[in-house]
């Protein structure tokens, strides 16, 4: 994220950065309210889902306050989080530390044609999470032909099982292995599921809880240093700019081009005035609240 500054002076400010194409290009300025401050929302929580919070707990337990935790295969917390405990403030750090020779479970799916669906077929939502979401990452892989997003989550076509609850899932526990499994209640899309057991080189990661802060005051000034990408206040813009934020808030605000002045200012003070192309998730600190806004521009054809 860019660091943030109080953008001052704004007021009756315009921007060359907008569209001059004949065609007029709309832009549609959205922003929903965070209900948390700053500091609770810049904070990784685990979910209870076991496929992912497990992990994640396990290592938290671990690492806090100056502890390691290994893994293979998969790092179990997103890196560069900002976690607490015991009365201080960590971000997370994840480095590769080797590689081991290990059995895994690996799975793959072979299309088969709808008439050799039978009886026994199983739907892919009637099996457990961890087994389902495996299953549907290997659909999506296939559909795509290897060019979808699932495909860097793949191990040469095939799923490895590395998640505690992974390694506890039907799938590996062997009874799927030779089933067919549709992704449609109907029989479509079905496959025939193969699981093998190989032997495999596996990178080895080190997480570690790095101290930021030893205070709420001092980690919210990491927090706004480095999370918030916009932060005003009532001297930032004019009267006409600042009252067109406050109609958006919670909402949404279009206009197409020419832009007027002062939506043309607000989009320069949330530092998106030159933006190409759409986009979303930055956060935005104003009127003691958080927010999270995003510009989506749709251009001529």
């Amino acid at each position: 994220m860019t660091t943030p500054a109080v953008l001052a002076g704004l007021a009756g400010c315009t921007s060359s950065g907008f569209s001059n194409s004949d065609q007029p290009t709309e832009y549609t300025l959205s922003i929903d309210t965070i209900d948390a401050s700053p500091t609770e929302h810049a904070l990784y929580k685990p979910s209870d889902d076991p496929l992912f919070g497990d992990p994640a707990r396990t290592a938290l337990a671990a690492i806090i306050p100056d502890g390691t935790h290994r893994t293979y295969g998969f790092t179990p917390l997103p890196e560069d989080s900002y976690v607490a405990g015991e009365g201080r403030y960590f971000q997370i750090d994840s480095a590769v530390t080797g590689r081991q020779e290990m059995d895994r479970t690996l799975v793959h799916v072979e299309s088969i044609d709808d008439d050799a669906v039978d009886s026994d077929a199983i739907h892919v939502d009637s099996l457990d999470r961890p087994s389902a979401r495996v299953i549907k990452i290997l659909h999506s892989n296939s559909a795509t032909r290897g060019a979808g997003s699932t495909a860097d989550l793949l191990r040469d076509d095939a799923y490895v099982l590395r998640r505690p609850a992974e390694r506890d899932s039907r799938l590996a526990s062997g009874d799927l292995d030779g089933r067919v499994i549709t992704m449609t209640e109907d029989g479509g899309f079905p496959y025939r599921v193969s699981v093998t057991t190989e032997s495999i080189r596996e990178t080895g990661y080190t997480t570690r809880a790095i101290p930021v802060a030893d205070s709420e005051a001092g980690f919210r000034e990491i927090v706004f240093a480095t999370e918030i990408d916009a932060e005003l206040d009532d001297e930032s813009l004019s009267t006409a700019a600042r009252d067109l934020l406050d109609r958006a808030l919670g909402g949404e605000h279009t206009e197409s081009t020419p832009l007027s002045t002062e939506y043309e200012a607000v989009l320069a003070a949330l530092g998106v005035a030159d933006a190409d192309d759409s986009l979303n998730g930055r956060l935005l600190w104003y009127a003691d609240q958080l927010y999270r806004y995003g510009l989506y521009i749709d251009h001529p054809d």
